[in-house]
C-alpha cells in the first residue's frame, strides 16, 4: 500500500513527556520517549507508535499491536498518541522488572540490553474494524506504516498479540496471522497463556508469603478475557474459591456453568466488597480507579492485588494509597511481563530460524513465585514500611545500586 495520502508526524521526548508526566509512574520510568504518528487523511485511520528507543539506535522496541477497542476509543477525551505513550511506558517497566530479576528465555536474556518498551496503537474508522468490510485495507495501511517506521527510524519493532484482533471479513483469515505473514516483527504465539502463568505464580508466591494456603484462598478475578480465562483455569485446579467480575455476558454465563459466582460490571463494587484474600485485574484498563481503591481499602479481607492489566490504575499515587491501607500491590507491569518475554523469544527464534513453542516460557514464569513470596515476606517483616515493588527492588537490585 502506498503512503501517498498519509501524514507522518514525529513527536520528540519533550512533547511526549507532557503526556508521561500525567501518568501514575515512578520517575525512573519517565525516560525519553518518541512517538511516530501516521494518519491517513482520506480514511482518518491513525497508527501511533511509541518507543523508548532512540532514533538509529538499532534497539528492539517491544510492545503489542493494539487495535483500539471501540468502547475506549469512543470515550470522551480519548487521544490515540497518549494511549500509545502510556502503554509504551508500561512496556518499558516490564522490561525493567525482567532485567532486574533476570527472567526470560535464553535468546531474550542475551539481547536484554538492547530491548526497550514501546507500543503500537491503531485507531480505525467506522466499518474498518476486524470483521468489517474495510478491515483488510486497514491492516494493509498499518503494515505499510510499520515497514516505513523500521526503514526510516533505525529501530526494530516486535509486535505481539493484543486487543482488537480476530477473524477478518472473509470469514477465514486471522488478523494476527495476516500481519505475521507480511511483517517480520509481528509474532503469532499465544502470549496470553505465558502471561497468565506469570500472573498465577505471582499470586501463588504472594499467598505463600502471607501464610495463606492456595487451596484455602478466595481469589477475585476482575476480567476473564484472553488472559483471565487461562488464570481461572489454573486456579480452579488448586481448589481455591473464585469470584469473577466480567464484562461479557456470554463469558459470564460460561463461567457460571463451572459453578463459579460471577458479577456484571454494574456489580463491580459489590464484587470488591466480598471477602477475598487476593484480587487479580485483567480487564481493558482503569479497573483500579478511585472508587475501586476506596472499596478495596474498606475491605479488610483483601491483602494482595495484582494482575496483567495495562493502565489499570489511573489514580495518582494509587499504589501508595493501598500500602497505607496495608494492602500489597504488585505492579501489573511486573506481574504481566511474561507476555512481552514470549514475544521477545519468538521474535529472536524466528530471526535465527529456530523452532519456538510458547509452552517453553512456562518454566521461566515459575521464577516469579519465588520473587513474589520473598517480596511479600519482606513487606510483612518491615510492617508495610515499604511497598511490594520496593521490596522486589531491595531483594534483587545489586548492592551498589540499592544505595
Amino acid at each position: 500500500m502506498s503512503l501517498q495520502n498519509v501524514e507522518k508526524t514525529v513527536r520528540d521526548p519533550q512533547s511526549c513527556q507532557a503526556v508521561v508526566s500525567k501518568l501514575d509512574v515512578d520517575a525512573e520510568f519517565r525516560i525519553p520517549m518518541w512517538l511516530y504518528r501516521y494518519r491517513d487523511n482520506k480514511t482518518g485511520w491513525v497508527l501511533s507508535i511509541a518507543t523508548h528507543a532512540e532514533p538509529n539506535s538499532q534497539k528492539y522496541s517491544l510492545g503489542g499491536f493494539r487495535i483500539a477497542p471501540a468502547a475506549r476509543a469512543e470515550a470522551p477525551g480519548y487521544d490515540n498518541d497518549a494511549e500509545a505513550i502510556g502503554l509504551g511506558v508500561g512496556m518499558d517497566e516490564k522490561v525493567y522488572w525482567s532485567r532486574l530479576i533476570k527472567i526470560g528465555g535464553t535468546l531474550g536474556l542475551n539481547k536484554i540490553d538492547r530491548i526497550v518498551g514501546g507500543k503500537c496503537v491503531l485507531l480505525p474508522s467506522r466499518g474498518s474494524r476486524v470483521g468489517e468490510q474495510n478491515d483488510f485495507a486497514l491492516l494493509d495501511f498499518a503494515l505499510a506504516c510499520l515497514k516505513d517506521f523500521e526503514e526510516t527510524s533505525g529501530i526494530f519493532l516486535t509486535t505481539g498479540q493484543d486487543l482488537g484482533h480476530g477473524i477478518l471479513s472473509d470469514g477465514k483469515s486471522d488478523s494476527i496471522q495476516y500481519m505475521y505473514e507480511r511483517f517480520r516483527g509481528s509474532i503469532v504465539s499465544d502470549t496470553s497463556q505465558p502471561t497468565a502463568a506469570g500472573n498465577y505464580f505471582v499470586l501463588s508466591g504472594a499467598l505463600q508469603g502471607l501464610g495463606i494456603k492456595m487451596e484455602k484462598a478466595t481469589i477475585g478475578l476482575h476480567g476473564c478475557g484472553n488472559i483471565g480465562i487461562h488464570l481461572l483455569e489454573r486456579l480452579r485446579n488448586t481448589g481455591a474459591t473464585l469470584l469473577v467480575c466480567e464484562f461479557s455476558e456470554a463469558r459470564r454465563a460460561a463461567i457460571q456453568e463451572m459453578g463459579i459466582q460471577t458479577f456484571s460490571p454494574e456489580e463491580k463494587m459489590e464484587f470488591l466488597s466480598l471477602p477475598m484474600d487476593a484480587l487479580a485485574v485483567n480487564a481493558n484498563g482503569a479497573s483500579l480507579d478511585s472508587k475501586a481503591l476506596a472499596t478495596i481499602n474498606e475491605n479488610p479481607a483483601i491483602e494482595f492485588i495484582c494482575g496483567c492489566e495495562n493502565l489499570a490504575m489511573p489514580v495518582s499515587d494509587g499504589a501508595e494509597i493501598l500500602r497505607q491501607a496495608r494492602k500489597m500491590f504488585c505492579p501489573t507491569e511486573l506481574c504481566g511481563m511474561m507476555g512481552y518475554l514470549t514475544a521477545v523469544e519468538e521474535y529472536h527464534s524466528r530471526q535465527a530460524g529456530k523452532a519456538f513453542k510458547f509452552e517453553d516460557m512456562f518454566k521461566p514464569a515459575e521464577k516469579l513465585e519465588e520473587v513474589s513470596r520473598r517480596a511479600a515476606e519482606l513487606v510483612l517483616k518491615k510492617n508495610f514500611a515499604c511497598g511490594f515493588d520496593q521490596a522486589v527492588r531491595e531483594l534483587y537490585m545489586p548492592a551498589n545500586k540499592a544505595a
